[in-house]
């Protein structure tokens, strides 16, 4: 249950389009995650030499971080829903800043080890508490392009650390690019305890918009003291499975992009300073896929779509997308790599932002932590197993020079379209909805 606000907190004026100004609070915290966890990708070529790291092992990091992101994202979503989002997002944010700084400590392979994995489950709570956010907060006309403002700071939380991680690895090396993120959560965490409340408590929300957004949850089914919702009981219904492999099949491509792309690079001979560019091009296209997928959704639905199509028609549009990562095998230009990457980020932001809303669209507050924490577990296992294959098939292919990569890349382009196709299947209204188990679409 989140905290009461203090009536004393606040001065007396309303602030109008109040869930605006927390879908940018979700944003900041996600933008300052992203940021965090991109230090160690940005730095792993300089890293590799320093520690004399191989492929294999940079994966085997990546999979300490993805251990503890995958199966902490549904526990944190349990515990989320349990004791509120304003807690929940506040113990998260202190957890993996302070894993942030700890990495500067890290002496070789096992020291980074274990901060990746402290700092994956600290930054495994930020979706699935975000997502149940935006269920409190927006209506859901507004959902998916509320998910695409919060989800949108994974974009631009990465484009900012390809300036900024740099810039300070060059002047003061390595430890106080893994330091100067981690302090700014800690900013972060100020506004965030002043600011966040449910809108039935918030001192600073109009009457008007409280009655908007309490409206309509009532109109859905938000119903008080019914039981929560069990684990097994949600893994029994086609649309859980839809929303987890909505993650599981899509996830694992962003993460490539994430944390490969300057690896990828490399071993297509093309020097990492002068592909700075194009290392933060695929983030801001994705940033823009974002806010297209939640506002086309919410165009279809105000003219007149139901819920379910408008959110299957971005779907479809991502699904097909995100292949256009395969001709980047057949090329070395830096400027046509960029731009297929660009595009196919683009598109899968777009699906992407359907994927987090689905939760908040299909189940009522206190469920809807736990299923987003299921599907980024799903995501979370699919992008282990990415890893740990996309470290072994590079490290094995490496005699192909600047095709040591193509089998990746053509696997990142397919997988995408199979998650396509099984959402559009397993998304739909059932008996389930008829019995009220999930709202209807």
């Amino acid at each position: 249950m989140a905290s009461t606000a203090d009536s004393g907190s606040f001065p007396a004026a309303k602030i109008r389009n109040l869930r605006w100004w927390i879908g940018g609070l979700l944003f900041a915290s996600t933008v300052i995650n992203y940021i965090d966890r991109q230090t160690l990708s940005l730095l792993a070529p300089y890293l590799k030499q320093d520690f004399h790291w191989t492929n294999s092992d940079y994966a085997n990091l990546l999979i300490a971080f993805r251990l503890a992101y995958s199966f902490g994202q549904s526990i944190c979503g349990r515990f989320i829903d349990r004791i509120g989002t304003r807690r929940g997002l506040t113990l998260s944010v202190i957890w993996y800043s302070i894993a942030s700084i700890c990495t500067s400590f890290a002496r070789g392979f096992l020291g980074f080890a274990v901060v990746r994995f402290l700092l994956g489950a600290g930054e495994s709570a930020n979706w699935p508490g975000a997502t149940k956010a935006v269920s409190e907060w927006f209506p859901k006309r507004d959902r998916a392009l509320a998910a695409a403002l919060f989800d949108s700071g994974s974009s631009i939380g990465g484009a900012v650390a390809t300036f900024l991680i740099p810039a300070i690895y060059f002047r003061w090396g390595w430890r106080p690019a893994f330091i100067i993120p981690g302090l700014l959560g800690f900013i972060w965490l100020f506004v965030w305890r002043r600011f966040y409340f449910l809108p039935q408590d918030h001192p600073r929300i109009t009457p008007a918009e409280r009655e908007m957004i309490l409206s309509e949850n009532v109109s859905s089914g938000e119903a008080q003291g019914t039981p929560r919702a069990r684990w097994k009981d949600l893994l029994k219904l086609p649309q859980t499975w839809g929303t987890i492999i909505a993650k599981a099949l899509t996830d694992p491509v962003w993460f490539f992009v994430t944390d490969w792309f300057p690896i990828y690079l490399v071993a297509k001979g093309i020097s990492l300073k002068s592909g700075l560019l194009a290392i933060w091009v695929p983030f801001i296209a994705a940033d823009l896929g974002n806010f297209f997928g939640g506002a086309a959704s919410g165009f279809l639905i105000r003219r007149g779509w139901p819920l379910g199509a408008a959110r299957k028609a971005v779907v479809v549009f991502g699904g097909f997308g995100v292949m256009l990562l395969i001709p980047t095998i057949f090329t070395v230009n830096l400027a046509l790599i960029a731009l297929l990457f660009s595009l196919a980020t683009f598109c899968y932001a777009a699906f992407s932002t359907i994927a987090n809303v689905l939760p908040s669209d299909l189940y009522t507050s206190d469920a809807v932590a736990s299923v987003s924490g299921l599907s980024g577990t799903g995501a979370g296992i699919g992008t282990i197993v990415a890893f740990k294959l996309i470290g072994y098939f590079s490290d094995a292919m490496q005699s192909r020079a600047t095709h040591s990569f193509d089998a990746v890349v053509v696997t990142a382009g397919v997988v995408p379209f199979v998650g396509m196709i099984l959402v559009l299947l397993l998304v739909r209204n059932t008996r389930a909805t008829t019995r009220g188990l999930v709202r209807p679409l």
